[in-house]
């Protein structure tokens, strides 16, 4: 596979795995917590499934990266970079959940 491709391809499974927590009330889009309706997913999990994506993320982007060739060692700048990265690539979903007006 090309390396623009594969890069655009992980770039674009971080956007939807960054919205994921925000976009939905289950747990990693999968697992339902509760048979309520009125059921909203805490803060603190939906913050916890985004550090959980985050790692999902960057393994995937890892085993990519090792199935071209070899895999660079990163320092601690890049991973705080991702991580900032991450953050930015979830806002649209942070206002959808939280900073939408809601019609009812």
């Amino acid at each position: 596979m090309n390396l623009s491709l594969l890069s655009w391809c992980v770039i674009v499974l971080a956007a939807l795995a960054a919205n994921l927590p925000f976009l939905n009330q289950q747990l990693f889009g999968l697992l339902p917590l509760s048979r309520s309706t009125s059921y909203r997913k805490p803060v603190w999990l939906r913050l916890l499934e985004l550090v959980s994506l985050y790692l999902l993320v960057g393994v995937v982007a890892r085993l990519l990266e090792s199935s071209l060739g070899n895999s660079f060692a990163q320092t601690w700048e890049f991973y705080a970079v991702t991580a900032c990265l991450f953050l930015v690539l979830a806002y649209p979903g942070y206002v959808i959940r939280y900073l939408r007006k809601q019609v009812r």
